[in-house]
């Protein structure tokens, strides 16, 4: 999957008096108004200004009614302030992506003003601004013009310091990014957008500074007072820069994407350009560049291309993993593995015959073992004996995950002591908590790490001499950075596989959490919908009430059992979480409201309340995705039951990384188990995440959708079943018959030159003979490896249709079954 970095700008000033600025004037050129400025006694008219498409006043609760009228509010402002270089109010401006329309950019613009400044008690004055450049295309930007003081019935009150943090600044900037991102998925649109500045993403060009039209205008009469050039500027420079070395293109397009189209490139050298004819010698400089290698057409008969530096990224994640996989050091014996099973047997654990062969094969003595399972296939259970026989063997045991819930669940359900995989390289960098021989390193959730982290994670492990086990499951959740190293590191070296689903408890549940791993997700929804469990609504609105409606019911009816609310952004899991809240003050649930802000703004909690942690604090026990319930709540300090067991007491000046914890995201939710789910669908679902959302539940999922998403069933299936996995530049790399013969000379020590056409013959010939009707069924082939490592299980539907047959070779005696790179890991449909 390509996804290409869109226009990030977020940026924070302070309108003053001090540089001659009027909240007045700001606000009447911003909304493209005429106002009349009492402190001033002149009216202000930018009523001919074009480009402004909305234009409003946004109150929070408990702010007077006379603040809609922009003249009143800022006048008000105005009167607030005395001292001659008073700050009058704090403007925030930020890009809108271009792939959007104007009503998803109002609406992007709306929601994020809602709750990222209105919820936290300011008022904000919003204007869209829908400008064109030189050339034609579209500038979309919001200004947002917010108060500095608390706001009463009365009026405006005292300063509030809590609003001029950098840390707060930073947050919008994070909050920014994740809103974008989460709604252009949602409206199927192509284009990230990241808030981490081009030296934090390792790429050595100059962030763009967005300007306005007018930008040379002074700021009395309400321009932003910035260098008009400057935009130019920088697109220039930079320019210039790629031009004298393509790289600095070629690592920024590659950061979240491992190949790119022609398209892909056009856009990233227009954003980085100045003029057609700057933009034509970027494209042909990055065309002629030599670290640009062309990788052929996709399945939509696009050309693909990547950067070398990614394939050397991919090449050094493949020798790290063959090194790793070659060493036969780390084995367990008989006697200690058929101890730790004999005590898993003391507390009622038997495992499968699928677990028993997991189990077998990452007890081996290789370096590297993975293990593909399904969800809820009970995966940890079978870690936490494989962990009992390393630790009987001498061995440590460390977890890692890519988030912190993900960490937590690991450690909680196999015993092994997990942190995220952040924490531990940053761990290493500094010196401390280095891997050694002795050390089995799990990795949970391993289809959520990008290409280059996967190489530093097993690069590491081999310097040190310690063994990788990676588990998880390449259809759920896709990596955010490029690539997807799992499933290439599975598909090279083969991996055991759990298909035997435990978690729900009804055989035909079990089926459909098996279709939806194998990619035949509206199978799945017409199971559940065959059994009244798909639900539709005519609107989005109304399938959000029916849906807490039922949850509410089952709560009351059942409350030992376990429940989640999940949904795919941020913004709906918001509106999910005040409902439910409403719902459980209404029938009694929660004590007194006490309301407090916290990292997410403004917001009411109570004794009684579901509580998710949103950020990593070891000294409180809690990760990011963390739940429990609130036990008291006073002032500013909470006690939160953990669900996990235990307490966290804590002062919102030193973690107020908390929110409501009744509805979740499909990221906050993969490794989580409860009883029972229920399923906002909206149109940023793909199969990966319907796959995590359907399959977290032991009892059922409710899902539920309205018509204003989905016409009927049938198109919320075709939906949820898009595919959205990400690629590797290796996919696209099938090798010619002349590096066939290169390689197959140089491993045999035979001159090249001399050999070559005889070989490519011989090679031609003897693999026709060889394999000539060999059709095996994807869900049938396995190949298993005899002897103390167990059986090596590739029966996901491995499926070797590419011409490249060749390459199915045994690397030395009972060394791994090498599938090649162009053999497609997808999942039996059987």
């Amino acid at each position: 999957m390509t996804i290409a970095m869109a226009i990030y700008h977020f940026s924070a000033k302070v309108i003053s008096r001090a540089n001659g600025s009027s909240a007045v004037a700001s606000a009447a050129y911003r909304s493209a108004s005429e106002l009349h400025d009492e402190r001033l006694g002149r009216d202000h008219d930018f009523s001919n200004k074009a480009g402004v498409i909305h234009s409003e006043v946004m109150l929070p609760q408990n702010a007077p009614e006379r603040l809609n009228d922009r003249a009143t509010l800022w006048n008000e402002v105005e009167a607030s302030e005395k001292r001659k270089d008073a700050q009058l109010a704090r403007e925030v401006e930020f890009s809108i992506p271009r792939e959007m329309n104007e009503k998803q950019g109002v609406a992007l613009a709306r929601d994020f003003v809602a709750e990222q400044f209105v919820k936290r008690g300011m008022v904000a004055d919003l204007n869209v601004h829908w400008d064109k450049a030189r050339d034609g295309s579209p500038k979309p930007h919001a200004h947002v013009m917010l108060s500095m003081r608390d706001v009463g019935p009365e009026g405006f009150s005292k300063k509030n310091r809590d609003w001029n943090g950098t840390e707060l600044l930073q947050g919008w900037r994070e909050a920014w990014a994740a809103h974008v991102n989460e709604r252009m998925a949602e409206l199927g649109l192509e284009g990230r957008i990241d808030h981490r500045s081009y030296k934090a993403q390792g790429i050595e060009l100059e962030p763009q500074h967005k300007i306005g039209p007018m930008g040379k205008r002074h700021e009395l009469e309400g321009q932003p007072h910035r260098n008009a050039d400057d935009h130019v500027r920088i697109a220039r420079e930079n320019g210039e820069r790629i031009i004298a070395d393509p790289r600095h293109a070629l690592d920024s397009i590659t950061r979240q994407q491992s190949t790119f189209t022609t398209r892909d490139l056009a856009a990233f050298a227009f954003r980085h350009s100045d003029g057609k004819d700057q933009f034509d010698q970027v494209m042909a400089a990055v065309r002629a560049s030599p670290e640009l290698v062309a990788l052929g057409k996709d399945g939509r008969d696009q050309e693909r291309f990547t950067s070398r530096d990614m394939i050397a990224t991919e090449a050094r994640l493949e020798k790290a993993g063959d090194e790793l996989a070659r060493r036969g050091d780390h084995g367990v014996s008989d006697r200690q593995r058929a101890g730790a099973l004999k005590a898993a047997e003391g507390r009622g654990l038997v495992l499968s015959g699928e677990q028993r062969d997991a189990f077998d094969h990452i007890t081996g003595g290789e370096g590297l073992a993975s293990v593909v399972g399904y969800a809820g296939t009970g995966k940890s259970a079978m870690l936490g004996v494989a962990r009992e026989a390393w630790e009987r063997e001498g061995y440590q045991v460390r977890g890692a995950a890519l988030s912190g819930i993900a960490a937590e669940n690991l450690e909680g359900g196999s015993g092994i002591a997990s942190r995220t995989i952040a924490s531990l390289e940053h761990g290493w960098a500094q010196g401390r908590d280095q891997l050694g021989p002795k050390d089995v390193l799990v990795v949970d959730e391993a289809g959520m790490i990008g290409t280059r982290q996967m190489e530093r994670v097993l690069s590491h492990a081999r310097d040190a001499g310690a063994k990788v086990v990676l588990v998880g499951d390449p259809e759920q959740l896709q990596a955010i950075e490029a690539g997807a190293a799992f499933r290439s590191i599975s598909e090279r070296h083969g991996a055991t596989e759990i298909t035997e689903v435990r978690r729900q408890r009804d055989d035909w549940q079990k089926d459909a959490t098996r279709a939806l791993a194998t990619g035949r997700t509206a199978e799945a929804i017409h199971a559940y919908g065959d059994r009244g469990m798909v639900h539709a609504a005519d609107t989005r609105e109304q399938a959000r009430a029916e849906l807490v409606d039922g949850w509410d019911r089952e709560r009351q009816a059942d409350p030992d059992k376990t429940r989640i609310i999940l949904t795919h952004t941020n913004a709906e899991v918001r509106e999910l979480n005040q409902d439910a809240r409403e719902r459980v003050r209404t029938s009694g649930g929660l004590g007194e409201d006490v309301g407090v802000t916290v990292d997410r703004g403004a917001r009411e909690f109570a004794a009684g309340d579901r509580i998710m942690f949103l950020r990593n604090e070891r000294s409180l026990g809690v990760k990011n995705g963390t739940l429990g319930t609130l036990e008291r709540v006073e002032g500013g300090h909470m006690t939160v039951r953990l669900d996990g067991g235990g307490r966290a007491a804590f002062d919102l000046k030193d973690y107020a990384a908390v929110d409501h914890g009744y509805a979740a995201t499909f990221h906050k939710s993969q490794g989580v188990t409860v009883d029972r789910g229920h399923l906002l669908a909206t149109p940023g679902m793909d199969r990966h995440s319907a796959y995590v959302g359907m399959s977290r539940h032991r009892d059922g999922v409710q899902l539920h959708y309205g018509r204003d998403d989905f016409a009927d069933q049938r198109q919320l299936a075709r939906v949820l079943s898009r595919d959205r996995a990400k690629d590797m530049a290796g996919d696209y790399a099938v090798p010619s018959d002349e590096d066939r013969v290169r390689s197959y000379a140089e491993r045999r020590e035979i001159r090249w030159p001399e050999r070559a056409r005889e070989i490519v013959h011989q090679v031609r010939d003897k693999a026709k003979g060889m394999f000539a009707g060999f059709k095996p069924k994807p869900a049938k082939l396995s190949f298993d490896r005899k002897g103390k490592g167990g059986a090596i299980n590739t029966s996901r539907g491995a499926d070797y249709h590419r011409s490249d047959v060749s390459s199915l070779d045994r690397e030395g005696k009972g060394g791994p079954i090498n599938t090649g790179r162009g053999a497609d890991y997808h999942r039996s449909k059987e």
